[in-house]
């Protein structure tokens, strides 16, 4: 736990995405199996402790210190396992600080209600720094700015290795990872994923800009329209028995075939597919706010199922029988594409049409003209190009439609996580519509949480420091004062809001200090942007 909470605070600290490379490479080094290994596990969200809650960890400090000051400290600090391990009292005792195997080991062997003794037992053992790598440990909350992705580089870098590499082969391996890093570091074959129905690491599009098109071939390029959906991968893997493995995975590599059952069913095949999940009802695509519904849900009961049926549009396909195809060009992997649908005609799947078009100029007005018709804009894509992970420069762009924007004003701000856990970053905000009791009120639209600098987030969170008019735990809500400029993609109807909507995307385009709260715009002006 020592050298994982050096980690876990230089982390914190560090603002720099290669020196969080740096850390993590030198954490590889100096820490020894298994305790680096489950350390990866946490780090890329892989470790589960089912039995170390939160709400535990909150009873645990309450039987320490005075419950009022508890609740005012964590208003403050906004980050339970920081409040805790900032708070918990001094405690003699003659235990030294876990390991991270200890802890996995002992908390996945305990027995029902041993957790919170073990937990206590610890967090006296620790300083300050280690209580709360510990607590962030046990509980799967660390937002400490490492992504997945992140985790898997700085394997990669360390190593020596390409990201791909590990990519691939990471839905094949369990935690502490010992044979991942037996191969990283020489002392062992690399893990063979073929046994497995595993993820690919998918290729993506960089934005066109304006400047691009100049220099760009139009001829040399194939256009699809770009959905608004999720992007997934399907696998099926043939096994010798006959029985087909069926995976889903997003596009980070996280499986969701849970969420995805009717669509799992569907996939009796082996191969390999690319695509974006979608909602459709009577052939239409339905706005993502629809297919949100299906996302992050525990149980995906009978009735989701019938009112947001889930459906795949696939682009591409990346290997078919065993056989990989990805160094295949673009137009032979569309070949296969059809000729392989046309075979097995899969329910719940098509093929998203190729768009034709006589060159820029009619690409231009078909992106422009395809907010009408509900889609995010075009993807174009080279004829010739191999199916190369990453985003590699040239080869595929994706051309989105221009950005919506609206003046709404602040309701409700949130302390945020990690490096601005101390910072009101995260905004509701609302527009105005005509009150029951006559006059105007707000009501909420959305929630942003990026677009403005770190000095703009110093000033923001200032204002709502001075501005706040009632308190709900880490949320307060402030004056009708602010308004900020928002920037949107799209926008539907939503039952989650009062108002009936939700933005899609929405970001800060702009802080209006400059304009009045009541020169905002009106809810009526939001819904005339809705998408049909």
């Amino acid at each position: 736990m020592i050298l994982f909470s050096r980690l876990i605070d230089a982390l914190v600290f560090m603002p720099s995405r290669n020196g969080k490379l740096r850390l993590l490479g030198e954490y590889f080094t100096t820490t020894q199996d298994p305790d680096r290994g489950w350390a990866l596990a946490a780090l890329t969200g892989a470790l589960d402790l089912p039995s170390a809650k939160p709400a535990m960890i909150r009873e645990l400090a309450a039987k320490r210190v005075d419950t009022e000051l508890l609740r005012w400290s964590y208003d403050y600090v906004g980050d339970l396992a920081e409040t805790v391990a900032l708070i918990w009292p001094p405690h003699q005792t003659n235990h030294a600080p876990p390991l991270i195997s200890e802890v996995v080991a002992d908390i996945t062997g305990a027995k029902r209600g041993e957790t919170p003794a073990l937990v206590e037992g610890w967090l006296d053992a620790c300083t300050a720094d280690q209580r709360f790598a510990l607590l962030k440990l046990v509980t799967g909350g660390l937002r400490i700015g490492v992504s997945a992705r992140l985790a898997k580089t700085a394997l990669a870098e360390w190593s020596g290795r390409d990201v791909s590499e590990i990519e691939e082969i990471w839905h094949g391996l369990e935690p502490p990872y010992r044979e991942l890093f037996d191969w990283l570091e020489g002392r062992g074959l690399r893990p063979d994923p073929d046994h497995h129905a595993a993820f690919r690491p998918l290729m993506l599009a960089n934005p066109l800009e304006s400047s691009d098109i100049a220099a760009l071939n139009a001829s040399d390029y194939r256009a699809e329209w770009k959905w608004d959906g999720i992007r997934v991968q399907l696998v099926g893997k043939k096994r010798e028995s006959g029985e087909i493995e069926r995976r889903i995975y997003s596009r980070s590599g996280d499986e969701v075939t849970r969420v995805f059952p009717e669509i799992a069913a569907a996939m009796d095949f082996d191969a390999v597919l690319d695509g974006e999940m979608l909602v459709l009802r009577d052939g239409a695509v339905m706005p993502f706010n629809e297919l949100q519904q299906r996302l992050n849900r525990k149980t995906v009961t009978q009735k989701l199922l019938a009112q947001y049926p889930a459906f795949v549009r696939l682009y591409d396909i990346l290997a078919e029988g065993g056989e990989d195809l990805r160094r295949l060009s673009f137009d032979a992997r569309r070949d296969r594409l059809e000729a392989w649908h046309a075979r097995m005609r899969p329910e719940r799947m098509d093929l998203s049409p190729i768009v034709t078009f006589a060159g820029w100029e009619e690409l231009t007005a078909m992106r422009d003209a395809s907010r009408e018709n509900g889609i995010e804009g075009l993807m174009l894509k080279r004829g010739d190009s191999s199916y190369v992970p990453g985003r590699p420069k040239g080869p595929w762009f994706k051309w989105k439609r221009g950005a919506l924007s609206l003046d709404c004003v602040m309701m409700y701000a949130q302390r945020g996580h990690g490096k601005r856990s101390s910072y009101y970053s995260d905004y509701t905000f609302g527009c105005w519509r005509p009150a029951a009791e006559g006059g105007l009120e707000l009501v909420p639209v959305g929630k942003a949480y990026s677009g403005f600098t770190d000095e703009e987030l110093l000033r923001l969170d200032r204002w709502v420091r001075a501005h706040t008019t009632n308190r709900f735990g880490p949320v307060r809500e402030v004056e009708p004062g602010l308004v900020l400029e928002l920037a949107f993609d799209s926008v539907h109807r939503s039952t989650r809001h009062k108002s009936g909507v939700a933005m899609r995307f929405p970001r800060v385009h702009r802080i209006r200090w400059d304009k009045p709260p009541e020169e905002a715009d009106h809810l009526a002006t939001l819904e005339k942007l809705i998408v049909p």
